[in-house]
């Protein structure tokens, strides 16, 4: 996968914060070398977010982030500004925080510092405006910069370079699980809430990894499995399939095959599988009332049978026998108060990159919320989670206890 076609998931996240005027936007353009943000003596000339995708060497791709001022508290507009700003921490792979030279670190910069430090995110603070007044700085993580002459540019570079390195960069979807020449059969549906003239992202990544590693993916349809799996001269090492067709896919496919689906892969692909099948029991203390929560962490125009908003509900009250009642969020909506949910269903996350799905996860834990996601309860709900977990059997260990 080329660094242009590198998805937003899978790059690092790097956030330039602090007040207004502190010369965040000037000094992105400079660390980037391209007119990212626009720039401006006015303050609080940035307003909403701004994302950039990009190849940044040494790094390779990354999404460049432009900040609010973190100050802009005087209006309610932006006020709304700040709370946008402080959502992006929850996204944020490496933290730049820019301060004016002149005036030196104060209560906003030692609040986000101490934001970043509760969070763990590694961070960066520059002193912007070094032409104006010389500094010395007192850690590692600390540099004299000038946006405007450029002055330690380049050395801003390596230090973001150096702290990238600390992140954990070496995850695989699933070829850890498998051998060289193994055959792996991934079952695609085509319906009408597939997208016209190509397949979704977590399909692309899986057979794409699966080439890289010299081993052999073949694509089918849910309706034509039982026809591939013949046809193949000797049985795949595994089956993946999308959620949707789990309980069709786990009757065509022979036991002595590993069968999961792409959101459990994705799941432990981003280190909470542990968390949501621990959450998937809790659909069988659902009550008349209860009211579920369903996230998806992108924005894709919903068909007339969309899994989220259709399918889900549904095999839901099925199951229970309960009349529940659902809300819904998607893309960056999602809301910090949980408490009102008695569960939450997160779709695989393939859009959102791992800390910020982390952070999901562990705000509904921290409010005593549980949380699964659709693979696992379409599983649970078809009694084949057992059976979908055994790739991990660690985590398959869980539904004993």
């Amino acid at each position: 996968m080329s660094l242009n076609n590198t998805p937003s998931a899978e790059r690092v996240h790097i956030a330039f914060f602090g007040q207004r005027n502190a010369g965040k936007s000037s000094l992105l353009n400079a660390v980037t070398n391209q007119k990212i943000a626009i720039v401006s003596d006015v303050a609080g000339t940035t307003t909403d977010p701004v994302f950039k995708a990009m190849e940044l060497l040494p790094l390779g791709a990354v999404m460049m982030v432009d900040t609010a001022g973190i100050d802009d508290t005087a209006t309610e507009l932006g006020s709304m500004r700040v709370q946008k700003t402080l959502r992006v921490l929850n996204k944020t792979d490496i933290a730049v925080l820019v301060t004016d030279a002149q005036k030196g670190m104060g209560e906003y910069e030692n609040n986000l510092v101490a934001k970043f430090e509760s969070k763990k995110i590694p961070y960066i603070i520059a002193y912007n405006k070094s032409d104006l007044q010389k500094v010395t700085v007192q850690a590692d993580n600390e540099i004299a910069v000038s946006a405007k002459t450029g002055e330690n540019i380049h050395a801003l570079r390596e230090l973001i370079a150096r702290q990238a390195g600390t992140l954990h960069n070496d995850r695989q979807i699933v070829s850890h699980l498998l051998n060289r020449n193994d055959k792996v059969v991934l079952v695609v549906p085509i319906d009408e809430s597939a997208p016209k003239g190509r397949l979704i992202l977590p399909q692309v990544q899986t057979i794409r990894e699966l080439l890289d590693h010299e081993m052999i993916p073949v694509v089918t349809r849910d309706t034509t499995l039982k026809e591939t799996l013949s046809a193949l001269a000797e049985k795949p090492a595994m089956v993946i399939t999308d959620s949707q067709a789990f309980a069709r896919v786990s009757r065509d496919t022979p036991e002595d095959i590993l069968l999961t689906s792409f959101s459990i892969l994705f799941a432990n692909y981003k280190g909470n599988l542990h968390t949501v099948v621990k959450g998937v029991s809790a659909i069988d203390r659902l009550q008349n009332g209860d009211t579920v929560l369903i996230s998806e962490g992108c924005t894709h125009h919903r068909q007339c049978n969309d899994i989220g908003t259709v399918k889900l509900p549904k095999l839901l009250q099925k199951y229970t026998g309960k009349s529940l009642q659902f809300q819904w969020t998607s893309g960056t909506e999602f809301e910090e108060d949980l408490t009102k949910y008695r569960l939450v269903i997160h779709c695989g996350g393939c859009m959102l990159n791992e800390r910020e799905m982390k952070y999901r996860l562990q705000c509904a834990e921290d409010q005593g919320v549980p949380i699964t996601n659709y693979g696992t309860a379409i599983a649970y709900m078809n009694g084949i989670l057992r059976r979908s977990l055994a790739p991990f059997p660690s985590i398959r260990q869980m539904l004993a206890e």
